[in-house]
């Protein structure tokens, strides 16, 4: 309507009513204030009491009406508006007969709610007063409150996406872009909004991108389009979704899109296209299949590994190489890895045709045409069997190392407690007579002494820290020495057999310690055959070529001899295989067994330079095999111990020990002997001692490791001062200047500790007679 048609019906209308008598417009006026659809009130302008109110305010706040006349209006509003309502109303008169304000009331449950008014002066009963109109906008603010969130949770949606969006016209202008499609091309939303592609993008660009444009708006539905656009990181190739843009009657008024960077992809892509002339001369298995799994094409490669041929294998899946070992859970990963899109990485184990089982290590990757869709997958092969078997040799050699470093170091440190305790339990038994009640317990002492000493020699052998005096021997002789004492030990009902090559090579070991391989093995073995059975102990010469080296870390290819300790006996499952050389392991009930007899096995051979294998299944029996290195020398003759005739002296005897233990029970023990006993805790004291002493000095008896200085550096300091004097090396540790690697060097002179008094005094006078026997 016009302002004049307006003015006009206005006008009409107040001649209308002009010709209504007073009470003819009160009539209409209260008509019009009862049926009006917003609430509505008159209150006394002086009072504030209601002077009348309409249905829709006593249904809106929730008074009736007795309640509502009751009222003031100031008590329809929160307490904190109060204030501010009566500071209106007193400026009434200035500011009008007629008042809008925004405003809160309160209803009757206490519900606050935002409201528009209107106020009017009024006459009412004679008295001043207002008309107030009320309008509940808490629908329309609840309204704006959403639309804002929606608004912010587009923004977010819109920012947070990685891959660009935008919103363009018919024009080509853009109207929204996010900060994706912006970064791109190197600027922010705001100076992309209102551009077109022309003004972003040179000229052959811009022409492409209008055409998709185009068939989008022309089709009226989506379409999906791979474009290659420059960007601030040179050319890149997107996959972009567009749709028509459409107005709330469904007019198509521009264009949306969403563009993916699949610029890796497509090189991926061509990447294969190029390496599928060479792929049927790769050293690695290529297998590709449908979406649906089904091979179909495989190379030359993959029928050398797995045995079947190509006509065999098209048209299956690779479920046709599944051995059953591999956990389900592999398979699942992969198919749903791949079937996403992504590429696949990991190792299950297979079956060949033959039935041989072998590890392979594939990468699946999903092939994709140009339009994005995924064709196809290829799986790029290789059968890493051997390399899983050097890696698990590798980590069992590293494991036993450090366990052997661990027991070694153990055993060193209780070999010194041990020396302290035996000597000292001897020499009190010495002093107390036969009949003495004490001797029974002191004798349990010295006994348990002497069982811990074997279990930390055990733990020297395992962790190869004992100290060998190798010969050049005959395998075999050593076999044939110990026959009668295997028999012996095996029982009756295990049967043994030795078959000994007649050619059989010399080794270098000590044979006290190849003697206690055997009977380990042979315990071993027994144990495995409860109920009888049969042991094979067999010699051969061979010869380790490089394959097998590189087969079985760390052996060195050369000549060896082969101990073959074979049982029938219940074998082993991988697991009992996987630790059986640890120390302490055992599967024998608790107290049948210390679990250190494989243990000292195993250091004793690799000790020796050797390396011992195991091959064993269960209910299939077991074979041990030891390879030592063959020596070209003849074996030597043993030779007859020597005792002295008597282990008392005269002589001065310089004692360097640095564990005070030791080195007191030491000093006691040869002063009893008669000898003169000057003791020093270091190389340094030592030295002073001697350099202070003015008498003769005819034996150092030195602990092999102290701090500052070594026992070899302390011997030859005082041998250059004193060339005639003799030294003695005592030690429970291998890792020296002296020892190397567990062998004496030739013209040294040693005694291991834990040691008795009676070794010590032994070795004591060994070494001082040696000179006049004429021995260096």
């Amino acid at each position: 309507m016009s302002p004049t048609a307006a003015s006009s019906t206005s006008a009409r209308r107040s001649r209308e009513l002009a010709g209504c008598t007073p009470d003819e417009l009160a009539d209409v006026a209260r008509a019009l204030f009862e049926t009006i659809p917003l609430p509505a009130w008159v209150f006394n302008r002086e009072t504030l009491r209601v002077a009348a109110v309409n249905d829709a305010a006593v249904q809106h706040y929730g008074y009736t009406r007795e309640e509502f006349l009751s009222l003031t209006v100031d008590t329809l509003r929160p307490p904190d508006e109060q204030a501010r309502l009566r500071d209106e109303l007193a400026r009434d008169v200035v500011d009008g007969p007629e008042q809008r304000g925004r405003w809160r009331h309160r209803k009757r449950d206490g519900t606050i709610i935002p409201v528009e008014i209107t106020r009017h002066h009024v006459t009412w009963a004679g008295s001043p007063a207002w008309l107030v109109v009320v309008n509940d906008v808490s629908a329309r603010e609840q309204a704006a409150a959403a639309l804002r969130a929606s608004h912010d949770l587009f923004n977010a949606v819109l920012e947070g996406a990685s891959d660009p969006i935008f919103i363009k016209d018919l024009h080509g202008t853009y109207l929204l872009v996010n900060s994706a499609e912006s970064a791109a091309l190197g600027c922010t939303p705001a100076e992309m909004t209102g551009c077109r592609d022309r003004d972003l993008f040179p000229a052959e660009y811009a022409e492409r991108i209008r055409q998709t444009d185009a068939e989008v708006v022309r089709a009226n539905a989506p379409a999906l389009f791979e474009l290659t656009l420059p960007t601030v990181d040179g050319l890149r190739t997107y996959l972009v979704t567009k749709s028509p843009h459409r107005d709330t009657d469904g007019s198509v008024i521009g264009v949306i899109g969403i563009a993916k960077d699949i610029t890796e992809r497509k090189h991926s892509e061509d990447m294969i296209r190029r390496l599928t002339v060479a792929v049927e001369q790769s050293p690695a298995a290529v297998v590709v299949t449908d979406t649906k799994g089904r091979i179909e094409y495989v190379n030359r490669r993959f029928t050398e590994i797995t045995g079947y041929t190509s006509a065999e294998v098209l048209g299956k899946t690779p479920r046709v190489l599944q051995s059953g070992i591999t956990p389900p859970e592999v398979y699942k990963d992969l198919w749903t890895t791949i079937t996403a899109g992504r590429e696949w990485t990991g190792v299950m184990q297979n079956r060949r045709k033959d039935g041989q089982l072998y590890w392979d290590s594939a990468t699946v990757s999903p092939v994709r045409d140009t339009t994005g869709v995924v064709t196809h997958f290829v799986a790029i092969k290789q059968d890493v069997s051997a390399q899983r078997l050097l890696e698990d040799q590798f980590r069992q050699a590293q494991k036993m190392e450090a366990v052997g470093r661990l027991a070694g170091g153990v055993a060193h440190d209780f070999n010194n407690l041990l020396s302290v305790i035996t000597s000292y339990s001897e020499m009190v038994l010495e002093d107390l007579g036969p009949a003495d009640p004490r001797r029974a317990d002191l004798d349990e002492i010295r006994k348990a002494a002497v069982a811990a000493a074997g279990l930390t020699r055990q733990l020297l052998a395992f962790s190869r820290q004992q100290v060998l005096q190798p010969r050049v021997l005959s395998p075999n002789a050593v076999i044939e020495g110990v026959d009668k004492m295997l028999r012996r030990l095996i029982g009756e009902d295990v049967a043994l057999t030795t078959v000994l090559a007649p050619d059989i090579g010399s080794i270098k070991a000590d044979p006290g310690q190849m003697e206690q391989v055997i009977m380990n093995l042979a315990v071993n073995a027994r144990d495995a055959m409860p109920e009888g059975g049969q042991l094979t102990i067999a010699t051969s010469n061979i010869e380790l070529d490089s394959h097998y080296a590189g087969d079985h870390i760390p052996v060195v290819a050369g000549p060896y001899v082969l101990l073959a300790v074979t049982d029938t006996g219940s074998g082993m499952d991988d697991e009992t295989k996987r630790r059986l050389f640890e120390p302490f392991f055992t599967t024998k009930e608790k107290g049948k067994g210390t679990g250190l007899g494989l243990a000292t096995v195993y250091g004793i051979v690799k000790q020796s330079g050797g390396f011992i294998w195991v091959y064993s299944e269960l209910g299939q029996g077991t074979t041990f095999k030891i390879y030592l290195p063959r020596v070209a020398d003849e074996p030597m003759a043993a030779e007859a111990p020597r005792s002295p005739e008597s282990v008392h002296g005269t002589e001065t005897v310089l004692l360097a020990e640095d564990s005070p233990g030791v080195r007191s029970a030491a000093r006691q023990i040869l002063g009893r002997l008669g000898y003169t006993v000057i003791d020093a805790p270091n190389g340094a004291a030592a030295l002073a001692l001697a350099a202070s002493l003015t008498g003769p000095l005819d034996l150092l008896v030195t602990d092999v490791v102290m701090p500052e200085m070594s026992g070899r550096q302390l011997a030859e300091r005082l041998t250059a001062l004193r060339p005639g004097l003799k030294v003695l090396y005592v030690s429970g540790y291998t890792d020296d200047a002296v020892v190397r690697h567990g062998v004496l060097e030739a013209g040294i002179s040693y005694l291991e500790k834990p040691f008795t008094p009676e070794r010590l005094a032994r070795k004591v006078r060994e070494v001082l007679d040696a000179g006049k026997r004429g021995e260096p």
